[in-house]
This record gives structure tokens, C-alpha cells and sequence, in this order.
């Protein structure tokens, strides 16, 4: 394998309490509390308390520029808060970024694998770093379900948009982690390749994976979200599974619109 150079509060209880508030923490994968990241004067990220459980599938929507990825990279350890904290599986980002980052798998909204490598190479230094056994094995395990074979032999600066992002995913899912944050993972599939990722997904929630997943396709939202966040400005402006988000009769892409103020969206995203 030829990889170069790359390397990129708590009061205490009485018992029964103290019981029943340690069986729920456990279940809290995700917890903020007044979350908050400025740049210059915008303050794309405002105050934004959340908790999310063990096994959710937990979407968080919003126009362009309202804050979506800059709160996952807080979550994620790429970014420090001005203020605020979260604990992500029982770490603090800010504090052990290193740690949460081999903990999680992650797929960028734009991200690309090195340019040399290709896409077996690619698969195997993800596994070398992440200190997995059997590392051949299971990057040709996700070769063949990402339909990969063809690319497995060409490097990263000729594959298409498409290809890349399977290979993303792959190297995302490759180490089984107990969270997953996918920023517009299904961004470059076709039909097919939605469907095969959206059914890994399924299985991974049943065996007790956590997902955090940024989106503007509201039909993905729809069918796949245990609870949604409607994100707008910075701010948490809606949080609820799909029924509490809509009125009567209404869809989601009108309760979208309604909660976002479609007229008022800023347009430089962040």
C-alpha cells in the first residue's frame, strides 16, 4: 500500500433518581447546550440546544447559509464554539477533537479522496488509520457494495462525481461507528446507489447506530427521519418528528417554507 505523505453538569441525585437519569444518559449520543459560532458579525450558529438519542436518524434541514454544516462541525471537532458546549458519545469536541473524530464516520458535503490514490488504496489507508484488522478484507467488502470494482484500480482525479461520493461512504461506513454525521450524503447517486445506501442505513440504525444527517432533499427527510430540525438563521426554529412539524394536511416542504420565511433566506452559505 502506497500512501505517501497524507495524514489529514450534573446534580447529584438521590437514588432512584440518580438511576434513572444515569439508564437515560447513556442513550444521549448528542447533547448541546446554547451551542453558538460566530464569524465576524454573523452569528451562524445561535444558542442551539439539542439532545439526540441512541438509534435516531435525526435530519436537520434549512435554506443555504442557515448554520447546517457549521453545526456539524462543531459536533464533529473541525470547529471550536464562541460559546456553549456539546458532548458528542460522552466527548467534548472542543476539548478532544482527535477523539471524537476516530469515533465517528463522517461524509463532507464537499470532499474529495486524495487525487493519487485510488480507490482500493483509498479504502485501505482509511482502514490503516483507523487501526482496523483485516483491513484488505473489508475494503474489498465495500468495493463490491458501493459497485466499485471498476474504480478500484483508478486514482481519485478520475473518478466522477458520482463514484466519489460512493467511495466517501464507503470510507465513512468502513469502521462501523457508532455515529455517522452525513452532510448531503446522497448528493452524486443515482437511483440505484440511494437505494443500496439507504438500506445500509436502515440496517445500521437496527443495530443500534446513530445518524446526524444535514439534507435539502425533504423527500429523503420525509421517509428516513426519526425527528426532524428545521435550522434558520442560525437558530433551531422547529424540532419534532414529521407529524409535529406540519399542520393539517400540510407537507413538509410547506411546513419547510412556512418555518423558514422563504423570502427573508440569506444566500451566502457557510
Amino acid at each position: 500500500m502506497r500512501f505517501g505523505h497524507i495524514s489529514k453538569f450534573i446534580v447529584i441525585p438521590d437514588s432512584e433518581e440518580k438511576h434513572e437519569r444515569a439508564h437515560k444518559m447513556k442513550d444521549h449520543v448528542i447533547t448541546t447546550s446554547e451551542l453558538t459560532k460566530k464569524y465576524g458579525d454573523l452569528v451562524a450558529v445561535d444558542r442551539i440546544t439539542l439532545t439526540i438519542e441512541k438509534g435516531e436518524l435525526f435530519g436537520l434541514l434549512g435554506p443555504n447559509g442557515a448554520g447546517k454544516t457549521t453545526l456539524l462541525k462543531l459536533l464533529s471537532g473541525q470547529l471550536e464554539p464562541d460559546k456553549g458546549h456539546s458532548q458528542v458519545l460522552g466527548i467534548n469536541p472542543a476539548e478532544d477533537p482527535i477523539a471524537v473524530k476516530g469515533s465517528i464516520g463522517i461524509v463532507p458535503e464537499v470532499e474529495s479522496p486524495p487525487s493519487f490514490l485510488t480507490s482500493m488504496e483509498y479504502l485501505q489507508y482509511i482502514g490503516l488509520i483507523r487501526e482496523l484488522k483485516d483491513i484488505e478484507k473489508k475494503a474489498k467488502q465495500w468495493i463490491e457494495y458501493l459497485d466499485l470494482q471498476d474504480a478500484a484500480d483508478v486514482p481519485g482525479k478520475d473518478l466522477s462525481k458520482g463514484t466519489r461520493q460512493r467511495l466517501m461512504l464507503g470510507a465513512a461506513f468502513i469502521h462501523e461507528p457508532k455515529l455517522l454525521f452525513l452532510d448531503e450524503p446522497f448528493i452524486g447517486l443515482d437511483p440505484y446507489h440511494q437505494k443500496k445506501v439507504k438500506e445500509y442505513l436502515s440496517g445500521y440504525l437496527k443495530n443500534g447506530g446513530t445518524i446526524f444527517m444535514c439534507t435539502h432533499i425533504l423527500e429523503i427527510a420525509e421517509k428516513m427521519c426519526t425527528r426532524i430540525a428545521i435550522i434558520n438563521h442560525g437558530k433551531i426554529v422547529a424540532l419534532g418528528t414529521q407529524s409535529e412539524l406540519t399542520q393539517e394536511k400540510e407537507s413538509l416542504d410547506s411546513a419547510f417554507l412556512r418555518l423558514t420565511d422563504k423570502n427573508s433566506i440569506e444566500k451566502k452559505k457557510w
